[in-house]
């Protein structure tokens, strides 16, 4: 199920909402959730329903192991073992394709390609499970008693199919305490109804353009016949702005859910196009993965050491595979990497004397070359947008690309003002008047509705509004 669709937001969301608020405990509002949950997974997925339920048992079964046997060996070997089993099950599931299709680049090598579909949801849940046991061991977090509780933590709706990714620790006593108010019903569907639009109004249309530019990601169509300099670098522009969108959209939905359901989940897009340094766009960009590889894979030790930077490229490889079974998701991932490392060679004070001009100039460059990388996954296709990037074999003019410039420009250029945090500041200063409330939430109330409306009335020329986080 999606939640950009007519079916959730006028059927399920408010059958959920309706059954959960009758509840008069908090333990049969529980199980509301767990119920819908489970129904909003198997509408698309009604086989792999089986895995998510018994990926949790196994991993809640593991986090009362570890606690019984912390510090041991024993402890040690459960461990290893409940890895082993996430990773491998996420292997089999997501690479074992593209691990086939280049080990038969080796001669005298012709193993089959496994044609399997890919579960929705199943890196997010996987990592859930992964960091719950982890911090198990850690002793970050006592192993949850009740297997109903963690079955909530793992299959809740909100953030079960394309995150954020919630560390149990967050939401440990939520789970077990807490109420929703009047601010958190308000600001949740506010946030929720900002997420739809961010998908349905913008991201959509932004989907459009991109694909008028550069034509299927798969057949790079326009990158090697109508592409011009200025084209390519738009167009990867536009993909930029169009992924932000998709990805923090759904973000917003699933925060706002929580909050309307007494969760507070953790935010997972911060403006990152504000940035001034790489690092910091990675400190506002997809927060929850970035938080998850620095807290459970950057201080791995490596050949029985603990290597700053080959920490750093572990990181920064794992980030491109997690996104993807391609080569193109892998290279993503290491020029990412490649600028980090230099940024820290510098250091962040000098980093920070870099005039705002030439510091804003250097990481827009960097990051839609980088979503340019993203987006071409067939590699032949990626090198001519390398080229073009450069005026290598790329016409100067085209009217095909003039065409597609002044028909998307004002979409692009509202896209722009939308990434900065201009409505977080009117915001701020609205809750520190003290004049005028009552208009300020008559306002809000307009605002909302109208955004609604018009989601609505494009859904309807729509028939499906997948988010691009299903892929991964």
């Amino acid at each position: 199920m999606v939640f950009a669709d007519e079916l959730f937001i006028f059927l399920f969301l408010p059958a959920c909402l309706l059954l959960y608020f009758a509840m008069p405990k908090l333990q049969w509002k529980n199980n509301v959730l767990i119920l819908f949950s489970l129904i909003f997974y198997a509408w698309g997925e009604q086989l792999y329903i089986l895995l998510l339920i018994a990926s949790s048992l196994f991993n809640y079964g593991a986090g009362r192991l570890l606690d019984k046997h912390k510090d041991t060996d024993k402890g040690k070997g459960y461990l290893a073992l409940s890895l082993v089993v996430n990773l491998g099950i996420l292997a089999v599931f997501k690479y074992s394709g593209f691990i086939a299709e280049n080990l038969n680049l080796i001669p005298f090598i012709n193993l089959p390609i496994p044609k399997m579909h890919m579960p929705i949801g199943i890196s997010f849940f996987t990592f859930q499970n992964i960091s719950y046991t982890l911090d198990c061991w850690w002793d970050k977090t006592p192993s949850q008693r009740s297997f109903r509780k963690y079955l909530l933590y793992i299959s809740m709706f909100p953030q079960l199919v394309a995150g954020p990714i919630v560390r149990y620790s967050l939401i440990a006593e939520e789970i077990d305490d807490r109420r929703t108010t009047s601010a958190d019903l308000s600001d949740g569907f506010t946030r929720v109804i900002i997420g739809i639009a961010k998908k349905v109004i913008v991201a959509n249309n932004l989907n459009l353009a991109v694909t008028a530019c550069f034509g299927q990601a798969s057949d790079g169509y326009a990158a090697s016949e109508n592409l011009t300099v200025f084209g390519a670098w738009y167009g990867a522009a536009l993909v930029a702005l169009w992924y932000y969108f998709d990805f923090s959209g759904y973000s917003d939905i699933a925060i706002g859910l929580g909050r309307i359901f007494g969760f507070h989940f953790d935010e997972n897009f911060n403006y990152p196009f504000i940035c001034k340094s790489i690092s910091e766009f990675w400190q506002r960009w997809h927060i929850s993965l970035g938080s998850f590889f620095r807290d459970y894979l950057l201080y791995v030790p490596i050949f029985g050491k603990r290597r700053k930077y080959g920490g750093l490229f572990l990181v920064w490889f794992c980030t491109g595979l997690w996104h993807g079974a391609s080569w193109n998701f892998v290279l993503w991932g290491l020029y990412y990497g490649l600028f980090v490392f230099i940024e820290t060679l510098i250091g962040k004070k000098k980093m920070k004397k870099l005039p705002a001009v030439i510091a804003h100039i250097y990481t827009k460059a960097v990051i839609i070359i980088g979503f340019g990388i993203f987006y071409f996954e067939d590699i032949p296709a990626l090198g001519r947008f390398f080229k073009s990037l450069v005026g290598v074999g790329a016409k100067l003019s085209n009217t095909i690309m003039d065409q597609v410039f002044m028909q998307y420009v004002f979409l692009f250029a509202a896209a722009l003002l939308l990434t900065l945090p201009i409505g977080k500041k009117l915001s701020q200063l609205a809750e520190k008047s003290t004049e005028g409330t009552y208009a300020i939430q008559m306002s809000k109330i307009v605002c909302n509705a109208v955004l609604l409306i018009l989601s609505g009335i494009l859904l309807l020329n729509t028939t499906n509004n997948p988010f691009l986080y299903f892929r991964f």
